[in-house]
């Protein structure tokens, strides 16, 4: 359907204008408000996460294709919400305690996001006490925990353990990232999932919830 191509290559571009204006046409048109996400949306970042995996886009481009898809989501929320269209699970994300490093996990909460996640985004420098509350409050299906220097790296096994020590490890998958990780140090702390980027972080969450 030539009006939901519209919609993905406005996106794959990040023209949020060529994406609000291809949503209100498809919507105009009667087409279904699920099918335009998926579609129109969801198919255009999955596109932008291979590309950004494969090093043909960077992150500036990533980061405005994302805006784009916040712009048509805002636009299409109202009908899909009445229509009863739930995402397709629910992640808590943020970044440890001493850590004021947030671009990363922004690419990643933007992707999950578009993978047709709903992310809760407790920001940066967040302590093990409030990542066990927002699990207690949001009962998501996954954590993301983010760290960019070897000196906040330890704050992952802290949180993973305050989790452990609330009754809650078994409720929820751990998934961590950032630039000094390796899958040793996921292992070690008793992560479930480690992620090298943004697009591998989408395509664990997506795959995990499923």
């Amino acid at each position: 359907m030539q009006v939901l191509q519209a919609i993905s290559q406005a996106l794959q571009r990040g023209d949020a204008n060529g994406v609000k204006q291809g949503v209100a046409a498809a919507l105009a048109e009667g087409v279904d408000p699920k099918r335009i996400l998926e579609e129109g949306m969801l198919s255009a970042m999955e596109i932008i996460g291979v590309k950004f995996k494969n090093n043909e886009i960077f992150v500036p481009e990533v980061l405005i294709a994302a805006r784009a898809m916040n712009v048509g989501m805002e636009a299409l929320k109202p009908k899909l919400v009445e229509q009863g269209v739930k995402p397709i699970g629910k992640m808590v994300i943020g970044t440890v305690k001493g850590d004021l490093h947030d671009i990363g996990k922004n690419i990643v909460r933007m992707m999950i996001e578009g993978a047709g996640l709903e992310v809760i985004d407790l920001g940066i420098d967040v302590p093990a006490d409030r990542f066990v509350e927002a699990i207690k409050e949001h009962k998501p299906d996954l954590l993301g925990m983010s760290a960019l220097l070897t000196t906040t790296m330890g704050e992952m096994k802290t949180v993973i353990d305050a989790i452990a020590e609330a009754g809650l490890r078994d409720q929820i998958k751990i998934m961590v990232g950032g630039a000094p990780l390796t899958q040793g140090f996921a292992d070690q702390i008793g992560a479930d999932v480690y992620c090298r980027n943004a697009a591998e972080a989408a395509a664990a969450a997506k795959q995990l919830v499923q």
